[in-house]
Order: C-alpha cells, then sequence, then structure tokens
C-alpha cells in the first residue's frame, strides 16, 4: 500500500493545502483496525485534528467520525460490545458527519448481503460483502467523480460493492456501473480507500461536509 504521502518513487510529497476554517474542527477515527492513521495523516494534512474513537465518550467532542476499512464483522462486534453501536446512531441523528470507507461503508448500510449482517442503517444503499470473493484482492482503478475534474484514482481492497441505492442518495463517484462513493446530507460512504492515495478531494468533501453539519453550526452558534 502506498501511504499518501508518498510518490510510487518513495519520495516525499509537498504539503497538501489546508482547508480554510477547520483548524478547530475535530475528527473521530475508529481506531479498531484498518488504516486509521492514514486517515488521521490526510486530515492533519488538511488541517483538522484527529482523535481516535473506542469509547462513547471519545466519540462526545468530535464534529465528524470516520469508520475505517478492516473486517466489518469484527468492527460491527466491537461497536455493539463498547456500546459505540447506539452512540453512533445517536451521533448521527444528532446532526455529526460521518464517513465510511470500505468495511465502514458496509456499517453504514440499510442493507448488508453475502452474508447478510447487522448494520448502523445510516445510509439507504444495499452492500454486497465479498464481492470479488474472499481472496486478498487489491486493485488500483481510476473512475469518474463529481469530486475532480480528472478520474478519480480508487484503491481497492477486498472491497464490496454497493448493488443499489435509495431515493435522494447522491453519487459522487462510479466505477464500473457501480457507485463507489455517496453521500446523503451528513453521511458518506466510500468502497475505496482514499487515505491511500495522493488526493485529498474526498477528505476535503467530508470536511465540507462536517463544516456544514447540524452539530457542527450548534458548536459555532454557542
Amino acid at each position: 500500500m502506498i501511504s499518501p504521502f508518498l510518490n510510487g518513487q518513495g519520495g516525499a510529497l509537498p504539503p497538501q493545502l489546508q482547508v480554510d476554517g477547520v483548524n478547530d474542527v475535530k475528527i473521530g477515527i475508529l481506531a479498531v483496525q484498518g488504516d486509521f492513521a492514514a486517515h488521521a495523516e490526510m486530515l492533519d494534512t488538511l488541517g483538522a485534528e484527529t482523535l481516535e474513537v473506542r469509547t462513547p465518550a471519545d466519540l462526545g467532542g468530535c464534529d465528524g467520525l470516520i469508520l475505517p476499512g478492516g473486517e466489518s464483522t469484527t468492527q460491527l462486534q466491537f461497536l455493539q460490545e463498547e456500546g459505540l453501536f447506539d452512540a453512533i446512531r445517536n451521533f448521527a441523528t444528532a446532526g455529526g458527519a460521518i464517513f465510511g470507507t470500505c468495511a465502514g461503508a458496509i456499517l453504514l448500510a440499510t442493507s448488508v448481503k453475502n452474508p447478510a449482517q447487522a448494520s448502523l442503517g445510516l445510509l439507504d444503499m444495499t452492500v454486497l460483502r465479498n464481492a470479488y470473493g474472499r481472496q486478498l484482492a487489491s486493485n488500483v482503478f481510476f473512475g469518474p467523480s463529481k469530486l475532480t475534474d480528472v478520474p478519480m484514482e480508487l484503491v481497492f481492497i477486498r472491497a464490496p460493492v454497493i448493488d443499489s441505492v435509495g431515493p435522494g442518495i447522491e453519487v459522487l463517484a462510479e466505477y464500473g456501473g457501480k457507485p463507489v462513493l455517496v453521500r446523503k446530507a451528513n453521511v458518506m460512504a466510500a468502497t475505496f480507500h482514499p487515505e491511500l492515495t495522493r488526493d485529498s478531494a474526498v477528505h476535503r468533501r467530508f470536511l465540507e461536509l462536517v463544516q456544514a453539519s447540524p452539530r457542527r453550526s450548534a458548536f459555532v452558534a454557542q
């Protein structure tokens, strides 16, 4: 895997421009497994503060939350055992912005198949687990998106497939005729790993959702 701050020849990339107004934004990242550290590096470069989330108390002071990749069954069990399952649902209901990548996208779906699994049910979409088989399948492709003028780099690692989406779901990027980046209101999901690329467009869009979210607006108004 390529760090978002290394190019293909191993050289360091130049720092990316920070996003205006996020210096006091705190993004929680579920730190159970997966590339939570890579998400933190990307957000740090964009000027946002990050916090590793493992308990409901950790989530309390966050403006936004990222559910990273990993193994969705393991993460679901952790959320349920630690009281984070209900805490995350309440966070979303209160207007907190949430972004799930790969396994995180599975956790956000309203319907999970292949095999079926419980989920947070925060995005009206059907997701197929193990869509490319259970083997370690990792590929890098490029596909169209609404975030950039050029095809977006898409890093897939044992990726699920968004098989269908419900009304009001905005498709922000596609590959192979299927959505790979979607959002509705303050919740966003990707079946790929933007934290493993050099392109900050997806994290920038998430920070925009955080800044515009009801939870963040209420905090600023205090």
